[in-house]
């Protein structure tokens, strides 16, 4: 569904395709909490997904909207905290209801958030007017959505099957790339494609969207392994990982205000050249890790990491979207979305082919089958652990100094965005009047 997010913003209007996104995520999210089967859950999974997916992408379209070009960056550091809490809520919460309830309630669990979310979009949120500019690209549609759905689950099979050397792997990801290739010469040669790459002649905007892209893989793909460290490596259960996993959040929520703020006065490349240092030295942490590293070093480590993703992160988003036209925010938004779900793809994909390799080397066949990589590497008894703890260990180490690796190539591709902020152009993102209060950011 993110591929249409800029087309059906235009089609529908934002307020309406917003609303629409959350009621369709909450009736699907009520649908799996009374599935019967599997079939039916995974049926109702998808009609979930549709509805979450253009949640974000349309949000970000109406936010960037209404902050105008000299409040986005305080505007994006306010929706990037739920960005980089979920994650770390979701297990904690997620376990204590599989706990304490049922697995249902995972699920039943979002219908009164939604309900309070269409309440609240309902009160607040100002009409809009449908503004069809362009027409669906069906042709791009065909193409683009599967051929992204295909590389991604190449990518997320290359994890499970511990490399990229798998049928299952392989004939995914051509097919996909093939797909992805012809949509690129589609889109260049289209008067409405459905993504508009040639927003990439924008050349802050490109650059943005190339270190978000080098970020994205290094540090999702980096925090993909901490969990699993904590449950192959030090035995504990998804809720207390959790809990372990929250340092990480606090960082993000002390810088990311911050961020927002200095995004909007000083260049995106230094608050980047900022960040990716705090990620490289806690990486370079957990490049050490043993199996009894004391916690308050890797929630210390966690910590650092926070800080650094709420520093760089979203002023990227705000660095890509500030100097664009007001006409191209929609699909710009549904572009970056795409970026970032493409890269964190990549990322644990990539992460989690290097886990399994390093326990291939050190644990021999017991590992080829990938069953200590992955989700599988929570699954190890006890007792085995007991016996292997220090190699998985050290598996995990040699895996994280991917990680660094790809921070550093990160911290190379943020050379390519402006030496000085931007100023936007009367025209870039809102106008130059006073735009709408936003989430307490008025006059």
């Amino acid at each position: 569904m993110i591929p249409i997010g800029g087309w059906a913003s235009g089609r529908f209007g934002t307020k309406r395709l917003y609303i629409g996104s959350i009621v369709l995520f909450a009736l699907g999210s009520a649908l799996c909490g009374l599935a019967w089967s599997d079939t039916s859950l995974i049926v109702f999974r998808v009609l979930q997904g549709l509805g979450g997916g253009l949640i974000m992408p349309v949000g970000m379209t109406i936010l960037t909207r209404a902050a105008g070009p000299h409040r986005l960056g305080r505007v994006m550091s306010i929706v990037g905290v739920p960005m980089l809490i979920a994650p770390i809520v979701g297990p904690i919460l997620g376990g204590w209801l599989v706990d304490h309830a049922s697995w249902h309630w995972i699920f039943l669990i979002n219908v009164p958030v939604g309900i309070v979310g269409v309440a609240m979009a309902l009160a607040i949120l100002p009409a809009d007017r449908p503004q069809p500019l362009h027409r669906l690209d069906v042709p791009g549609l065909v193409v683009l959505s599967p051929g992204l759905a295909l590389v991604i689950y190449g990518l997320v099979e290359s994890g499970s099957q511990g490399g990229f050397g798998h049928a299952k792997v392989l004939v995914p990801l051509a097919i996909g790339l093939a797909l992805l290739a012809y949509f690129v010469r589609h889109g260049l040669r289209a008067s409405e494609p459905l993504v508009d790459l040639r927003l990439y002649k924008n050349r802050t905007f490109s650059a943005a969207t190339a270190t978000l892209f080098a970020f994205v893989v290094a540090v999702f793909g980096g925090f993909f392994l901490v969990p699993l460290y904590l449950q192959a490596v030090r035995g504990e259960d998804a809720f207390h990982t959790g809990l372990l996993l929250i340092p990480q959040g606090v960082g993000a929520m002390l810088t990311m205000p911050l961020a927002g703020q200095l995004a909007d006065r000083i260049a995106t490349r230094k608050l980047v050249f900022a960040g990716t240092p705090l990620v490289f030295a806690a990486f370079a942490i957990f490049t050490q890790l043993e199996a009894d590293t004391p916690y308050a070093l890797v929630c210390g480590a966690l910590f650092v990491m926070g800080l650094g993703m709420g520093l760089s992160m979203m002023p990227l988003f705000t660095g890509a979207m500030q100097t664009l036209q007001k006409r191209s925010v929609a699909r710009a938004s549904t572009q970056l979305n795409i970026t970032q779900q493409v890269a964190a793809s990549f990322g644990t994909a990539l992460l989690s082919v290097a886990l399994a390799n390093a326990m291939r080397d050190r644990l021999g066949p017991a590992a080829a089958g990938g069953r200590l990589g992955g989700e599988g590497g929570a699954q190890i008894p006890p007792e085995m652990r007991e016996r292997v703890a220090g190699l998985l260990a050290d598996a995990f180490g040699s895996a994280f100094s991917w990680s660094l690796a790809l921070v550093v190539v990160a911290f190379l591709v943020a050379w390519l965005l402006p030496r000085r902020r931007q100023v936007p152009a009367a025209a870039a993102v809102g106008d130059e009047t006073e735009p709408e209060p936003v989430m307490g950011f008025g006059a």
